[in-house]
Protein backbone atom coordinates (compact mmCIF):
# COMPACT_ATOMS: atom_id res chain seq x y z
CA UNK A 1 0.00 0.00 0.00
CA UNK A 2 2.88 2.35 0.78
CA UNK A 3 4.40 1.84 -2.69
CA UNK A 4 1.04 2.73 -4.23
CA UNK A 5 1.18 6.00 -2.31
CA UNK A 6 4.72 6.61 -3.59
CA UNK A 7 3.52 6.00 -7.14
CA UNK A 8 0.60 8.37 -6.50
CA UNK A 9 3.06 11.02 -5.26
CA UNK A 10 5.21 10.58 -8.35
CA UNK A 11 2.18 10.69 -10.67
CA UNK A 12 0.90 13.85 -9.01
CA UNK A 13 4.37 15.41 -9.05
CA UNK A 14 5.01 14.53 -12.71
CA UNK A 15 1.59 15.88 -13.70
CA UNK A 16 2.18 19.26 -12.06
CA UNK A 17 5.75 19.37 -13.28
CA UNK A 18 4.64 18.85 -16.89
CA UNK A 19 1.57 21.09 -16.82
CA UNK A 20 3.35 23.85 -14.94
CA UNK A 21 6.28 23.83 -17.35
CA UNK A 22 4.00 23.84 -20.38
CA UNK A 23 2.20 26.94 -19.10
CA UNK A 24 5.43 28.61 -17.93
CA UNK A 25 6.94 28.33 -21.39
CA UNK A 26 3.85 29.95 -22.94
CA UNK A 27 2.76 32.65 -20.46
CA UNK A 28 0.95 34.80 -23.06
CA UNK A 29 -1.17 31.84 -24.15
CA UNK A 30 -1.91 31.00 -20.53
CA UNK A 31 -2.90 34.62 -19.86
CA UNK A 32 -5.34 34.57 -22.80
CA UNK A 33 -6.94 31.41 -21.44
CA UNK A 34 -7.37 32.65 -17.88
CA UNK A 35 -8.92 35.87 -19.20
CA UNK A 36 -11.83 33.74 -20.48
CA UNK A 37 -12.94 33.02 -16.91
CA UNK A 38 -15.10 35.41 -14.94
CA UNK A 39 -12.16 36.58 -12.88
CA UNK A 40 -11.04 40.14 -12.28
CA UNK A 41 -9.70 41.49 -15.57
CA UNK A 42 -7.23 43.74 -13.78
CA UNK A 43 -3.82 43.24 -15.46
CA UNK A 44 -2.14 43.91 -12.10
CA UNK A 45 -3.68 40.66 -10.88
CA UNK A 46 -3.85 38.49 -13.99
CA UNK A 47 -0.36 39.16 -15.34
CA UNK A 48 1.43 37.96 -12.17
CA UNK A 49 -0.89 34.94 -12.03
CA UNK A 50 -0.03 34.01 -15.62
CA UNK A 51 3.69 34.54 -14.99
CA UNK A 52 4.07 32.96 -11.53
CA UNK A 53 1.40 30.28 -11.10
CA UNK A 54 2.92 27.89 -13.67
CA UNK A 55 6.34 28.08 -12.00
CA UNK A 56 4.67 27.51 -8.63
CA UNK A 57 2.98 24.38 -10.01
CA UNK A 58 6.30 23.25 -11.48
CA UNK A 59 8.01 23.74 -8.11
CA UNK A 60 5.27 21.77 -6.33
CA UNK A 61 5.78 18.96 -8.83
CA UNK A 62 9.52 18.95 -8.10
CA UNK A 63 8.90 18.82 -4.35
CA UNK A 64 6.58 15.85 -4.73
CA UNK A 65 8.96 13.96 -7.00
CA UNK A 66 11.83 14.54 -4.58
CA UNK A 67 9.68 13.74 -1.55
CA UNK A 68 10.23 17.06 0.19
CA UNK A 69 7.42 18.55 2.31
CA UNK A 70 4.97 16.10 0.75
CA UNK A 71 2.06 16.83 3.09
CA UNK A 72 2.42 20.60 2.81
CA UNK A 73 2.84 20.47 -0.95
CA UNK A 74 -0.22 18.23 -1.30
CA UNK A 75 -2.18 20.67 0.85
CA UNK A 76 -1.13 23.54 -1.44
CA UNK A 77 -2.25 21.51 -4.46
CA UNK A 78 -5.64 20.99 -2.84
CA UNK A 79 -5.86 24.76 -2.37
CA UNK A 80 -5.13 25.16 -6.09
CA UNK A 81 -7.31 22.32 -7.39
CA UNK A 82 -10.52 23.14 -5.53
CA UNK A 83 -11.05 26.70 -6.83
CA UNK A 84 -9.74 25.77 -10.28
CA UNK A 85 -12.22 22.89 -10.51
CA UNK A 86 -15.04 25.20 -9.44
CA UNK A 87 -14.24 27.83 -12.10
CA UNK A 88 -13.91 25.14 -14.80
CA UNK A 89 -17.29 23.76 -13.75
CA UNK A 90 -18.88 27.25 -13.81
CA UNK A 91 -17.41 28.02 -17.23
CA UNK A 92 -18.64 24.70 -18.58
CA UNK A 93 -22.15 25.44 -17.29
CA UNK A 94 -22.08 28.83 -19.04
CA UNK A 95 -20.94 27.24 -22.31
CA UNK A 96 -23.56 24.51 -21.98
CA UNK A 97 -26.28 27.09 -21.43
CA UNK A 98 -25.12 29.32 -24.29
CA UNK A 99 -24.77 26.46 -26.80
CA UNK A 100 -27.69 24.34 -25.53
CA UNK A 101 -25.65 21.12 -25.57
CA UNK A 102 -25.21 18.25 -23.15
CA UNK A 103 -22.86 19.07 -20.28
CA UNK A 104 -20.35 16.34 -21.13
CA UNK A 105 -20.31 17.53 -24.77
CA UNK A 106 -18.79 20.85 -23.65
CA UNK A 107 -15.19 21.05 -24.84
CA UNK A 108 -12.76 23.92 -24.27
CA UNK A 109 -9.18 24.72 -23.32
CA UNK A 110 -9.38 25.25 -19.58
CA UNK A 111 -5.84 26.61 -19.32
CA UNK A 112 -4.40 23.60 -17.52
CA UNK A 113 -1.82 22.99 -20.22
CA UNK A 114 -3.37 19.96 -21.90
CA UNK A 115 -5.27 21.77 -24.67
CA UNK A 116 -8.97 21.36 -25.41
CA UNK A 117 -10.70 18.71 -23.33
CA UNK A 118 -14.24 17.55 -22.73
CA UNK A 119 -15.33 19.03 -19.43
CA UNK A 120 -16.42 15.74 -17.85
CA UNK A 121 -12.97 14.29 -18.54
CA UNK A 122 -11.28 17.37 -17.05
CA UNK A 123 -13.48 17.36 -13.95
CA UNK A 124 -12.84 13.64 -13.41
CA UNK A 125 -9.10 14.22 -13.84
CA UNK A 126 -9.19 17.03 -11.28
CA UNK A 127 -11.11 14.86 -8.83
CA UNK A 128 -8.49 12.12 -9.18
CA UNK A 129 -5.68 14.65 -8.61
CA UNK A 130 -7.59 16.00 -5.63
CA UNK A 131 -8.07 12.49 -4.18
CA UNK A 132 -4.35 11.76 -4.60
CA UNK A 133 -3.50 15.04 -2.86
CA UNK A 134 -5.84 14.27 0.03
CA UNK A 135 -4.29 10.82 0.34
CA UNK A 136 -0.83 12.38 0.60
CA UNK A 137 -2.01 14.94 3.17
CA UNK A 138 -3.27 11.97 5.21
CA UNK A 139 0.36 10.89 5.58
CA UNK A 140 0.71 8.32 2.80
CA UNK A 141 3.73 8.07 0.51
CA UNK A 142 6.48 8.44 3.10
CA UNK A 143 8.78 5.86 1.51
CA UNK A 144 11.52 7.20 -0.74
CA UNK A 145 11.12 10.74 0.65
CA UNK A 146 13.92 13.11 1.46
CA UNK A 147 11.75 14.94 4.03
CA UNK A 148 8.09 13.96 4.17
CA UNK A 149 7.22 16.74 6.59
CA UNK A 150 9.38 19.77 7.26
CA UNK A 151 10.05 20.41 10.94
CA UNK A 152 12.06 23.00 12.75
CA UNK A 153 15.41 21.69 14.03
CA UNK A 154 14.46 22.21 17.69
CA UNK A 155 11.25 20.25 17.28
CA UNK A 156 12.92 17.44 15.34
CA UNK A 157 15.35 16.77 18.20
CA UNK A 158 12.67 16.39 20.88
Amino acid sequence: MEMAAVLARWLLGATFLYLGLDKALHPADFLKLIRQYDLPQNPWMLNPIAALLPWFEFFCGLLLLAGIAVRGTALVLIALLVPFTVVVFRRALAIQSAQAIAFCAVKFDCGCGAGEEFVCHKLLENLVLLALSIWLVAGRGQKLCLHHTLRSSSRAKT
